[in-house]
């Protein structure tokens, strides 16, 4: 037996590109109250076709009870935007309905119609159907209810053409008293969307189309519950039999004797009921939510209700068991075959009997599905399928395959098993990546090159490096790279690019990579949401660059001085590939100096054009108090002879080590820290801590363990006396490599001195809040002349115990946001103090005490202030030119970090976008495309509404993203 298909009806089941018109007005509806609607659902589908997405196709797909006589020829549309068909409604889009293969019970009803919507927004379409067949067991009468169905579209400009989820299992379908019952609904979106399935009461209308044209006129159905309504494993529905669950190894699987359940998977659509206990009919409904996956996250943009029946029949048949491959992951573009089996269960005194496999799948067509046997004893079928581009994904495809049996004898109802095969589809890798080494004013960088990528439809390229080559060798369908895998992404290009120049850029500054090491690379391609899904990586590419780069290797702090102050800072010298200083000239060193460790400028100390000079002795600085760091650069000429450029190999910088002191009178110890920002490793040996004494001379105090970026000391030595001042500095021993001359390189920090004493009390900081909402209401905010101030209070805490709670003065620090180091920004000797002259109000401050013998307190709690969250556009600008309100943009806004702009006409066709990130967002012109209007050279937006989205990131601690809808009139 050879099967093709198993579902597969007219093509009017099928979306066509362009639906057809309505095939005919049709009949009047047949006499209301007729009992014969199984089951139904509603699908939509925006115009793709013209040019107005207002314009939406629907296809209604109705199952009716071939036992009743009336059929459902016209249908009656409610589109929710206050409209109707009216009577006598949508024609049937075929003469008759159409058998369903498999159920002969069961009619197909299919209706094709389309409505243009007058605006963007949320709309409900639904049917009332007169009425549901009678005997429906899970709820009252159900031949005296009406039949709701439902499906919500989104008109928005933003999601594109979007089309609603298919489903494509029908909604009737058979089970067995005492066996469990499965159904998949089998759906499927053709825009990548995410599904999520919740069960949903049935629902009806009550006076059902007559009643709603007859009301107020808004043509809006309000659907409540069905009258009894009970989800079908209710104790009510049967009420002298207890529902229980029979032994079942599936999902989720029981051992039988408990409570039965009626449970829907809310990630694959898959219904269990465990297990019937009496014949009948019953109706379920649920819903089939459509997530768009979006750069602010997931959003809810469409639901499909279906309302189903299953027939539940006493028999000795046993339900089939159907197996089917397990679940893979494959490349675009290769091939897919799987084959499915399965194997009749015979009840007592029954032979087993021949099996219809089935499947659906949003993939058919043009996947196939091929059945080759029937059985007994093996039904057998193959499903075939080459996926392209257009359906990788972040999420697996679904197939759903059901075998129903073939009952010898006609009182036997047919009963079926399913199962769900999941293909995930993913990006095939980029072929021929290319790394080459090449010289360019910023010093050494790698062109890379790869093949133009071969699914057109990838968004982004991913660009990783690392040092030296690594291990990682992707899986067969390992998508991405693993941060275990030691790459670092290092830029994004889009899908279309071909090559790239790594000039190892670092905060914004490009400064070259280093000779002497290897660097391997690999890339890998991102696909656009909604669908997503990425590819496998490329293979690695590595390029050499021979000799070696000059280093830093020493900031030592050679005298501790408030003014002359010295430190000595040395280097290695760099080397070409033949490992000599054979480079072009002129050639040389450029050193540079900044305070701090996390420097923003630099400022030039020396130029020395020997290079055998590997040593700067920088002197007038202020070492007690500051914090150094050094940059080095070494240029030469690209090549020999006139007009050659200058390149500039930039060294990693290097802080000097910084000491601090905290004494405590209390506990009779002093705590040394210190801290530092090298390029060096400092973790490998101990920091060698030196104290002197009064009247004494610096000796070794003791060793301690150090990190990446510092640590500390406690010197509790029993000598340590009350009153007295005792002075401190530490050297540290870093390498580059294990052994050799860069194996051991010794720096000092400063020295500091601090009195054994009474520490201050350690603060306890507050901020007044900011009034986020009268600075949204002003007219305008902010102008230039507008910024925020932050008001701080502190008063004395009790910590530590013992504390002095008095002090000379108080230090203030600062740091704009909720992570980062703190700086100090200003001191002063009141109790509150603000912040004045803020592009921004969010930020965090601690306040430490001083007393008057230099001695701090611990810093203060920290206390943060948020930046507001407002956002205000206005409705109307005047773009003609006379410099008064030409532009638009928002009219008060708390700091943001991006907003995405988009407008649109009346007929939803875009006519601007941008995406902002600097002070000035939006800032539209009235500049629009090209036949938008007849002005030449820059083409305007003509005079009149248009609506606008703007996703807007704002930028305070929360990340806050919110989307804002609305309209702006242009008028000149």
């Amino acid at each position: 037996m050879v099967q093709l298909f198993p579902l597969r009806v007219p093509a009017l089941l099928r979306w066509p590109l362009l639906w057809v018109l309505l095939l005919g007005l049709g009949l009047l509806p047949e006499l209301a109250r007729a009992s014969h609607i199984r089951a139904g659902d509603i699908q939509a589908r925006i115009d793709t076709t013209g040019v107005n997405p207002r314009r939406v196709f629907f296809k209604m797909v109705l199952y009716t009870d071939n036992v009743s006589p009336v059929l459902e020829n016209n249908v009656v549309i409610f589109f929710g935007d206050g409209t109707t068909t009216g009577r006598p409604g949508i024609a049937r889009s075929t003469a008759t309905p159409l058998p369903i293969p498999g159920s002969p019970d069961t009619s197909l009803n299919i209706y094709l119609f389309e409505h243009t919507f007058p605006s963007s927004g949320r709309f409900v379409v639904s049917y009332i159907g007169e009425n549901r067949n009678s005997g429906v067991r899970n709820m009252d009468n159900s031949d005296q209810q009406t039949f709701y169905i439902s499906t919500t579209i989104q008109i928005d400009p933003l999601l594109g053409r979007n089309r609603s989820p298919v489903l494509n299992a029908p909604a009737v379908d058979k089970g067995a008293v005492s066996q469990v019952f499965l159904h998949n609904p089998a759906a499927s979106d053709a825009d990548g969307d995410s599904l999520a399935f919740k069960l949903r009461n049935c629902m009806q209308v009550p006076g059902g189309v007559d009643a709603v044209l007859s009301a107020s006129g808004n043509n809006r159905p309000v659907p409540v519950t069905c009258a009894g309504y009970r989800l079908p494993n209710d104790q009510r529905v049967t009420p002298s039999i207890t529902p229980v669950q029979v032994p079942y190894n599936g999902v989720p699987s029981s051992t039988g004797g408990g409570p039965a359940i009626f449970d829907m998977n809310i990630n694959t659509g898959q219904i269990t009921w465990n297990a019937p206990v009496l014949a009948g009919f019953y109706n379920v409904a649920f819903v089939v939510e459509e997530w768009r996956r979006t750069p602010l996250g997931a959003r809810l943009i469409g639901e499909v209700v279906r309302d189903m029946q299953i027939i539940v029949r006493a028999t000795n048949n046993l339900r089939p068991s159907i197996t089917v491959p397990a679940d893979i992951c494959v490349v675009a573009g290769t091939p897919v075959s799987g084959t499915v089996t399965a194997t009749d269960g015979a009840g007592p005194g029954q032979a087993p009997s021949p099996i219809t496999l089935f499947a659906y799948g949003g993939m058919l067509p043009p996947a196939t599905f091929t059945q080759t046997l029937a059985g007994p004893p093996l039904a057998s079928g193959t499903f075939r399928w080459t996926p392209d581009c257009s359906n990788i994904a972040q999420l697996p495809h679904q197939v759903v395959f059901k075998a129903q049996d073939t009952p010898q004898s006609p009182n036997d109802p047919p009963l079926i098993d399913q199962r769900i095969w999941r293909i995930t589809v993913v990006g095939p890798p980029p072929q021929n990546l290319q790394a080459a080494r090449r010289i360019s004013p910023v010093g050494l960088s790698t062109l890379l090159t790869w093949n133009r990528y071969q699914c057109q439809n990838a968004s982004n390229i991913y660009i990783y490096r690392k040092e030296n080559t690594s291990r990682f060798t992707p899986g067969p369908c390992e998508t991405g790279i693993p941060a275990s895998a030691g790459y670092t992404r290092i830029a994004t290009v889009t899908a279309a690019t071909q090559s790239f120049i790594d000039e190892n850029v670092v905060n914004g500054m490009a400064r070259g990579l280093d000779r002497g090491k290897t660097y391997c690379y690999r890339i890998y391609a991102e696909f656009p949401l909604p669908a997503g899904g990425s590819s496998i990586a490329s293979q690695e590419a590595c390029v050499t660059f021979p000799g070696r780069s000059a280093q830093l290797t020493h900031v030592d702090v050679d005298r501790t001085d408030v003014s002359n102050g010295q430190i000595t800072v040395r280097w290695t010298q760099p080397r070409t590939a033949s490992d000599d200083l054979s480079f072009d000239g002129p050639a040389g060193y450029r050193i540079s100096r900044a305070q701090s460790t996390n420097p923003m400028a630099f400022t030039l100390v020396r130029t020395i054009t020997d290079l055998n000079n590997t040593t700067l002795v920088d002197t007038g600085l202020n070492t007690r108090d500051l914090q150094y760091t050094y940059r080095l650069e070494f240029f030469y000429s690209s090549a020999s002879g006139p007009g050659a450029q200058e390149v500039v190999e930039i060294a990693p910088t290097a802080s000097s080590v910084y000491t601090s002191t905290v004494p405590d009178g209390l506990t009779n110890r002093i705590t040394v820290s210190w801290r530092y920002q090298v390029p060096w490793d400092n973790t490998q040996r101990p920091a060698t801590i030196y104290r002197r004494s009064p009247g004494g001379s610096f000796t070794m105090l003791g060793t301690a363990p150090t990190g990446a970026t510092g640590g500390s000391y406690i010197d509790q030595d029993p000598s340590l006396r009350k009153f007295e001042t005792y002075c401190y500095y530490v050297q540290t021993e870093g390498r580059y490599e294990a052994t050799g001359p860069l194996s051991s390189l010794l720096n000092k920090s400063q020295e500091r001195c601090a009195e054994l004493t009474n520490q201050p009390c350690t603060p306890v900081l507050t901020l007044l809040p900011t009034n986020c909402d009268s600075l949204a209401a002003l007219p305008e905010f902010p102008t230039s002349s507008q910024r925020y101030a932050n008001r701080l209070r502190w008063v004395f805490g009790t910590t530590p115990a013992g504390c002095n709670a008095s002090a000379s003065y108080y230090r203030i620090f600062y740091r704009p946001g909720n992570s980062g180091p703190f700086a100090l920004i200003d001191s002063t000797r009141q109790t509150t103090y603000t912040h004045r002259d803020l592009a921004a109000s969010g930020g965090c401050y601690q306040v430490q005490a001083v007393d008057v013998s230099g001695v701090r307190s611990e810093r203060s709690n920290i206390a943060c202030q948020d930046n507001c969250v407002f956002f205000v556009l206005p409705n109307i600008f005047t773009p003609n030119g006379d410099g008064r309100n030409d532009v638009f943009r928002p009219k008060t806004a708390s700091p943001l970090r991006r907003v995405t702009f988009r407008a649109y006409n009346r007929w939803g066709v875009k006519v601007f976008e941008n995406t902002t990130t600097s002070e000035t967002f939006i800032n539209w012109d009235g500049g629009g495309p090209v036949g938008e209007s007849s002005t030449s050279g820059s083409p305007k937006v003509v005079d009149g509404v248009y609506f606008y989205q703007a996703e807007v990131e704002f930028a305070d601690s929360n990340n806050t993203k919110r989307i804002y809808k609305g309209w702006v009139e242009v008028a000149r």
